[in-house]
This record gives structure tokens, C-alpha cells and sequence, in this order.
């Protein structure tokens, strides 16, 4: 008798339906698996053979293969299991077909036969949703995360003995209806009134966090480059629920949702070190390829401390996602991509000793060495990033005076206020923010004084702006206009966003 299961195979983010076919025939007791199947699905022989017979079930001894369909998708993970051991039964007769008819099997299974949790939940249900799956069989742990989609049932199971009984009709499984989603707390104790001194760096941060722009800080060790950085987070505005699950999935792809929490409420805050590999930034790896810290910072921040230490090849591949929302990754059998809008917060010393034009330690750095760590500030990544500006030591007066500036619950309340003119105005366009603005929709969307676009002119013709250059200038002035609640890009608004862009017209 042939036995069909149906189960999910992930693709980057996409998740595609599996026919998992079971045969048991006369022959020599041997177990095999066929369609494309990556060696941990090739390890499930022996998983799903001691977890039937630890579950008192019998395993044939007769000749089993398992035909995973279609055979042309590769197939990774270990989420096929479950299924591989309901169809062994079936095929069997010990469970009746007609019993899997509308159900999607997710699960691994443990020696002794429990159904383990495994990562992709979220886009599989999807998928199975999609192809008119009545209810899903996950793992307990998983149950709340594939109760994000309410077009199915989910079942949660424990063990294999409890979804065979299931089966029977002998054991009962009660769909989940627990709670789904939770928020997420942000932390009290990183206040932005608590940096003292760096009006402008302050001033660029919300710059930054009102139109979802790119930020560079250069400065001395020590200068609060870092501790400014963590306060973005505090006063971006929280996800809509569409963002929230777009970043779900990526993270459950990654496996990396807490089961007590498989809602991403929050916007992403990663932080990779400098010595990291361009696969860890970008995404990759031997198999399917896995999303990098480039598409976990989705709809969120990603901060590279240290930036000009970063491996040259690691930050050069960071152009593509800082252009198009999105990283492909092509391997000789797959091409996946994943989304990867984020807002990037980079922090860097002005060279090697990190003294430069500090006034008050010399620099010890060659010319040399200060010209090739200065090249890695400069080049076609730097010119994706809308603002740049310069963090200088703090004074004995700011160091040790009463610190000033707004708190993070007042100029969070700006930046929504910002964000709503930004989404009213962006409505019928895919951008969700100015930094989003394709070049087509941004005159139209500034309203640019006639003052405003002598400036700009100017600028371009006096520095050498490149047209990506002259764009991101614009944008930023219709960020400190939209943070004013004014309709149209003013020259002062223009300058600002020029100060922000260009050294000398900090001068």
C-alpha cells in the first residue's frame, strides 16, 4: 500500500507543499528516503524508526521508501518527520488514509518519540493555508506561532503516540485558541535626555528615526557614539501589523522566535561585531541559504559599530539591500532572496588611534594608515547613507553638567507625528517613508521652494554630488519639514539637511 502525508519544504522565505509518499513492500528491511533530500532529512531514518517503536507502534520489516514529491525541490530541515511516521503507519494499515486527508504534518521527532519544535512554522502554515489545508499538526511549541494565520486549524502535539491517537479517534487534540501575540517592552533605562551634550548628533538621530534614514557617526573613542544609537530604538515608530509580520517570518525561518513570544512587535536592533563574515551580514551558507543580520534588522535597525573595521567585501555587499529593500542570494541550484529594509546606524572612529582632530590627544597614526582607514569611510556605501555627521569629545561642561535635551517620549511623539504626514502623503505609493522615495515621486512630494533649489544646485555643482547624493539631501529636507508640519521644503530646510550631508557646510 502507498501512504500520503503532506508536509512543507522552505525556500528562503517561501514555503512550498510536499507530498510525503510512503511505500512498504516485500524485500529486505531497508529504509529509504528519495526526492532531492538534504542529509538531516537522511538522518531521519533512524529518528522516525525509534520514535515509532518507542511509541509501541510495530515498524515494518519489509522494504520502506519514502518519495519525497516534487522530487526537483530540494528539501532541508527536520520538520518532515512527523509525516514520514504517520505515512509509515498508513501504509501499514494501521492508520487509515482517508484520517490525513486536510491536514499539513509539521514536526521532528526525538528518539523516544516526541514531536520536537522546529524553525519556519510561520511561512509553512501559510503555504499550507494556502493550498486549502483544513488544520496544521505542529509541535507544542510552535502552536502559538502558527496561530498567527487564522485561515487553519492548528493541533498541537506532544508525542508521537498522541497524534497517532488523534488519528484513531481515540485520543482528543483541541485546536489551539490560546493568546498569540504579545507586546514587546522597551526598556526605561535608555532615555535619550540621558546623553548629555551632542545636540547635534541628537538632532540627526531624529532626523534619522522620523524618515527612516541611514546614519553615519564619526567620532572619538568614548564619545557616545554607541550609547546614541541604542536610544533609536525607543523612538522609531512601533511596526504596523503587516511590518510585524514580514519580520515574524524572517525570524522564524531563522529560527529564532521564543515560543512564549512568536510575534516580533518590536522593530529589529541588530548589533553584529566587526570581525563577522559577509555570509553572517549578508545571508548564505552550504544548503538553502540562510538570512544574514542584513534581513533580521528588517524593518528595523542595523548597527555597525566600529564601521570602518568592517571586512571591505562584507560592506561592499551591503549596497544592494541599501538600494532595493532586498537581498538575492544565487547558489548553483537556488537563488533566494530575502527583504532587507533596514535603517542603518553606523558608528566609527576618524582613523586607526581614533584621535584625529580630537584637540586634545595627538593622533599617532602614519599618513599611510590614516589614509587607507579613511578609505573605507569613503565610496559607494557612504553615499547610500543620508546623514552623516561628526561626534565630538564632550567637555568637562557637558561631562559633568545637568544634561539637556528632550526625553525619548517626547521626540518619539514628534516622530510619529512626522511619520503620520509621511503616510498620508505616501499613500498611494509602495514607499512607507521619505527615506523609501523613489526618485520619480520626490519632487512631487518636497514641493521644493525656488531658494531651496538654488541651494541644491549650488551644492551639487560646488561638491560634486552625484545624483544619489543630490536625492538623499532632498529627502532629509523633506524630513525637517515634515518634523516642523510644514507642506513645503523651505532653504532652511535644504541647509539643514546640507549640514547633515556635506563637511564644510558644518563649517
Amino acid at each position: 500500500m502507498i501512504a500520503k502525508a503532506s508536509s512543507v519544504a522552505l525556500v528562503g522565505m517561501d514555503g512550498h507543499p510536499v507530498d510525503v509518499e510512503v511505500a512498504v513492500a516485500s524485500g529486505l528491511p531497508v529504509f529509504t528516503i528519495v526526492g532531492l533530500p538534504d542529509p538531516s532529512i537522511q538522518e531521519a531514518r533512524e529518528r522516525v524508526r525509534s520514535a515509532i517503536t518507542a511509541s509501541r507502534e510495530t515498524w515494518p520489516m519489509q522494504r520502506v521508501t519514502v518519495n519525497l514529491s516534487p522530487a526537483h525541490l530540494r528539501k532541508t530541515g527536520s520538520a518532515f518527520d512527523l509525516a514520514m511516521a504517520l505515512g509509515v503507519l498508513v501504509a501499514t494499515g494501521t492508520i487509515e488514509q482517508r484520517r490525513l486527508e486536510g491536514l499539513c504534518l509539521l514536526g521532528e521527532l526525538s528518539l523516544d518519540g516526541t514531536v520536537r519544535g522546529v524553525r519556519g512554522v510561520l511561512p509553512a502554515t501559510v503555504a499550507a493555508a494556502g493550498e486549502g489545508a483544513r488544520a496544521v499538526v505542529v509541535p507544542r511549541v510552535n502552536a502559538r506561532e502558527a496561530a498567527l494565520v487564522s485561515a487553519v486549524e492548528v493541533l498541537p502535539v506532544e508525542h508521537l503516540t498522541q497524534a497517532v491517537g488523534f488519528l484513531r479517534g481515540t485520543v482528543r487534540v483541541d485546536p489551539y485558541d490560546g493568546p498569540v501575540a504579545s507586546a514587546e517592552e522597551i526598556s526605561a533605562d535608555d532615555d535619550l535626555s540621558d546623553v548629555r551634550g551632542q545636540a547635534q548628533a541628537k538632532r540627526a538621530l531624529e532626523v534619522a528615526a522620523a524618515g527612516g534614514h541611514n546614519l553615519l557617526m564619526v567620532g572619538s573613542p568614548g564619545a557616545g557614539k554607541t550609547m546614541l544609537a541604542r536610544r533609536l530604538a525607543g523612538i522609531l515608530p512601533p511596526m504596523s501589523e503587516a511590518e510585524a509580520f514580514e519580520v515574524t517570518r524572517i525570524y522564524s525561518v531563522a529560527g529564532l522566535l521564543p515560543s512564549d513570544r512568536p510575534l516580533v512587535t518590536r522593530r529589529p536592533f541588530r548589533a553584529p561585531h566587526h570581525s563577522g563574515s559577509m555570509t553572517g551580514l549578508i545571508g548564505g551558507g552550504s544548503g538553502v541559504p540562510h538570512p544574514g543580520e542584513a534581513s533580521l534588522a528588517h524593518r528595523g535597525v542595523l548597527f555597525l559599530d566600529e564601521f570602518a573595521e568592517f571586512r571591505r567585501e562584507a560592506l561592499d555587499a551591503l549596497r544592494q539591500p541599501l538600494e532595493d529593500g532586498c537581498v538575492t542570494i544565487v547558489r548553483s541550484r537556488w537563488a533566494v532572496t530575502y527583504p532587507a529594509r533596514f535603517q542603518l546606524i553606523a558608528a566609527s572612529n576618524p582613523c586607526a588611534c581614533g584621535h584625529r582632530d580630537d584637540g586634545r590627544k595627538p593622533c599617532v597614526c602614519s599618513s599611510v594608515r590614516r589614509s587607507s582607514y579613511m578609505e573605507r569611510l569613503e565610496g559607494p556605501v557612504i553615499d547610500r547613507i543620508d546623514l552623516q555627521v561628526p561626534v565630538a569629545r564632550l567637555s568637562k561642561e557637558d561631562l559633568f553638567g545637568v544634561p539637556e535635551g528632550d526625553s525619548t517620549a517626547i521626540v518619539a511623539e514628534r516622530v510619529a507625528e512626522a511619520r503620520a504626514r509621511q503616510r498620508a502623503r505616501l499613500r498611494n505609493s509602495p514607499a512607507t517613508c521619505n527615506a523609501e522615495l523613489p526618485p520619480k515621486n520626490l519632487e512631487e512630494a518636497i514641493g521644493l521652494q525656488p531658494r531651496g533649489r538654488a541651494i541644491i544646485e549650488q551644492a551639487v555643482e560646488k561638491h560634486a554630488l552625484s545624483a544619489r547624493g543630490a536625492h538623499r539631501i532632498l529627502r532629509v529636507a523633506r524630513t525637517v519639514a515634515d518634523l516642523e508640519g510644514r507642506d513645503v521644503v523651505t532653504h532652511e530646510h535644504v541647509g539643514e539637511a546640507l549640514q547633515f550631508r556635506v563637511a564644510e557646510a558644518r563649517e
